[in-house]
C-alpha cells in the first residue's frame, strides 16, 4: 500500500515538557493504522501536529512524498487531512448540511455576487450521507436533536466533504452505545475500501484488533514500535505502552470478606429493574456485567435513591431502609460514583480541592463559613492517599487526565465514609497504566473493608477483580457465579441466553432439596 502520510523526527517541546521525541509514523493508504499510548503518551500532541494546530520544533513531514508545512489547521484540510476529536465540534443550533459545509460552503452566481447554494448542500449532504450507508438522518434536521452516534456520523460526513485522503479518530467510541459502535465500524471499514487513511486511537484494545491492520505506540513521547496487529497480542501492547504485563492490570489484593452491607429483595422500578435479589459483603467487590440496557445502572440508581423502588426492600447492616434520596443513601453510607464522571461525578471547572470536598460540605463548615483548613486538609488527605497527580489541591479538575479525574470522583465520595461504594464503569476512557491504578485502588479499599458493587462491560475488568460475579439482563439477575466458576464465555452466554437461566434455577432447586 502507498504512504500517504510520513513523520520523521518529529519534536515538540512545551515549556518544562518534552511533548515529542524524534517520533516517526506513517499512514498508508486503505488502512487503519491505531496509534496508541497512555494519557501524556504524546498521542494528542502527535495528532495536533499532523492536522496544523502545533507546528513541530525538528523533524519533516510528508504527504504522498512531498515535503508539507501547516501554519494552521485549514492547511491541513487543503491537504486532505480531517480530524474527528473526542469532544465533536459541531453546532447544535444549526442544520446537518449547514455543519458538513461549515466553512466551505457551495455557493452560486447572482448576477455580480455569489451566494450560499443552500440547495446545492442539502443535495450534497444527502449524497455524502447516502455513500456512507447513512439513511436515517435528514439533512435539514438540527444537530443538537440527533443523538450522539448520529452527530458523529456528520463529522464524518464533514471530513469527506473536505475530500479527506486522511481520517483521524480519536476516543471515537467513548460514548457511543452499542450499536452505534457497529454502524461506525461498518462506516470505517467502508472508507477503508475507498482508499482512505485512517489514523484510530483508542483505549480499547479489542477494538485495535477488531479495525486496525497496523498498531504504532508511544510512550513517554518516544516511539516505542510499530507492528501488523496480525503479529502482536494485548498482552505485548500493553507491555510497550507500560511496561507492565496484562497480569498486573489486575491487581487482587486479599481481603476479608465479614457481614452483609447490602441486601436488596425482590427490587422493583420498572422498566429495568424486576425483583433483583442480591447481597453484597463487606471486603466483598461484587461484580455486575450485562450489555447496555440490561438495568445495571438503572439497578445502582435505585439502590441510591436517584430513582426510588418502586417495590421490594433494602437493607443496610442487616436493617430494612427505605432510600427516596441520594441524601439518605449518603447518610446510611452508601455511595454512588457514576458513569458518566464529567457530567455527573464532577465539576470540571472547578478545583480539586472543591470537588472534594462537595459531598461533605456541610461537616466543613464552622457556622455560615467552610472552615479553609479543614477543606485544604481534606484535599491533601485525598490527593495522597489516592496518588492524584496534581501539582496542587487548587488544580482545576478539567485539567487532569482522565484516571486521575476518576479518582478526584472516588476520593469526593471516600470522604462521606461510606459502608457501600458503588461505580459504574469505574475505568471507562482511561488508558492502562490510570486502569491498574484504579483497579489497586478499589481492591485496597475492599482489604480495608468497604462493600463494593461494581458496574462494567468489560469481562476482562469483571473476572480480574470480582470475589463475586452477577450477570443482569432485561432488568433481572441472570446468573451468578462465584470467582472460581466465571469464566467469559459463561458470563457472555448468561448476558444473552434464557438457557443460562434457566440452568442456574435448576442447580439452585438441585442444592435446595439436598439441604
Amino acid at each position: 500500500m502507498t504512504a500517504i502520510l510520513e513523520l520523521e523526527n518529529i519534536s515538540k517541546q512545551f515549556p518544562g515538557v518534552k511533548a515529542l521525541n524524534d517520533v516517526r509514523f506513517e499512514s498508508r493508504a486503505g488502512e487503519v493504522h491505531a496509534l496508541l499510548g497512555e494519557n501524556g503518551a504524546g498521542k494528542s500532541t502527535l495528532i495536533k501536529v499532523i492536522s496544523g494546530v502545533h507546528k513541530p520544533d525538528t523533524g519533516t513531514m510528508k504527504i504522498e512524498g512531498m515535503p508539507v508545512h501547516f501554519d494552521n489547521p485549514r492547511q491541513a484540510q487543503l491537504q486532505g487531512i480531517a480530524t474527528i476529536y473526542q469532544e465533536l465540534s459541531l453546532y447544535p443550533e444549526l442544520t446537518v448540511a449547514e455543519n458538513i459545509f461549515m466553512g466551505h460552503g457551495m455557493r452560486r452566481r447572482m448576477g455580480p455576487f455569489s451566494v450560499l447554494d443552500w440547495k446545492a448542500m442539502n443535495e450534497k449532504s444527502l449524497e455524502l450521507l447516502t455513500s456512507l450507508n447513512i439513511h436515517d438522518l435528514d439533512p435539514h434536521r438540527k444537530v443538537g436533536a440527533l443523538t450522539v452516534g448520529n452527530r458523529q456520523r456528520v463529522e464524518i460526513a464533514k471530513a469527506l466533504s473536505l475530500n479527506a485522503r486522511v481520517l483521524i479518530m480519536d476516543e471515537p467510541t467513548a460514548a457511543l452505545t452499542e450499536a452505534d459502535v457497529v454502524r461506525l465500524f461498518e462506516i470505517v471499514r467502508l472508507l477503508k475500501q475507498r482508499g482512505v487513511s485512517i489514523i484510530y486511537i483508542s483505549h480499547r484494545l479489542q477494538e485495535v484488533f477488531d479495525l486496525a491492520d497496523r498498531v504504532t505506540v508511544l510512550r513517554d513521547g518516544h516511539y516505542v514500535d510499530t507492528k501488523p496487529v496480525s503479529e502482536t497480542s494485548e498482552d505485548d501492547l500493553i507491555r510497550m505502552m507500560v511496561g507492565r504485563t496484562i497480569n498486573d492490570l489486575f491487581p487482587k489484593l486479599p481481603s476479608e470478606v465479614t457481614h452483609e452491607v447490602l441486601e436488596v429483595r425482590d427490587l422493583c422500578c420498572k422498566p429495568l429493574t424486576k425483583n433483583v435479589t442480591m447481597t453484597v459483603r463487606a471486603g466483598e467487590i461484587v461484580g455486575l456485567a450485562g450489555l447496555v440496557g440490561s438495568g445495571r445502572s438503572e439497578l445502582a440508581q435505585v439502590v441510591f435513591g436517584i430513582t426510588p423502588a418502586e417495590s421490594g426492600q433494602v437493607l443496610i447492616e442487616g436493617k430494612p431502609v427505605q432510600i427516596k434520596s441520594p441524601a439518605q443513601a449518603m447518610e446510611l453510607g452508601v455511595a454512588y460514583v457514576p458513569e458518566d464522571r464529567g457530567t455527573q461525578g464532577l465539576v470540571r471547572q472547578m478545583k480539586i480541592r472543591e470537588n472534594v470536598s462537595m459531598a461533605v460540605l456541610s461537616t466543613l463548615m464552622k457556622g455560615i463559613f467552610v472552615d479553609n483548613n479543614a477543606e485544604n486538609d481534606l484535599a491533601d488527605k485525598t490527593i495522597k492517599q489516592l496518588s492524584i497527580r496534581a501539582y496542587s489541591r487548587e488544580q482545576v479538575v478539567n485539567k487532569l487526565s482522565g484516571g486521575n479525574q476518576q479518582k478526584v470522583v472516588v476520593g469526593k465520595w471516600l470522604a462521606s465514609k461510606p459502608k457501600l461504594l458503588i461505580m459504574d464503569e469505574p475505568t471507562r476512557g482511561v488508558d492502562v497504566g490510570a486502569k491498574a491504578e484504579i483497579h489497586r485502588l478499589i481492591s485496597e479499599l475492599a482489604q480495608q473493608g468497604l462493600g463494593i458493587l461494581m458496574i462494567s462491560s468489560e469481562l476482562p475488568e469483571i473476572l480480574g477483580m470480582s470475589d463475586r460475579i452477577l450477570v443482569m439482563r432485561e432488568g433481572e439477575i441472570m446468573a451468578e457465579y462465584s470467582r472460581a466458576e466465571a469464566t467469559q464465555e459463561n458470563i457472555a452466554a448468561a448476558m444473552m441466553s434464557d438457557a443460562v437461566r434457566n440452568m442456574n434455577n435448576q442447580r439452585k432447586l438441585s442444592e435446595s432439596s439436598k439441604v
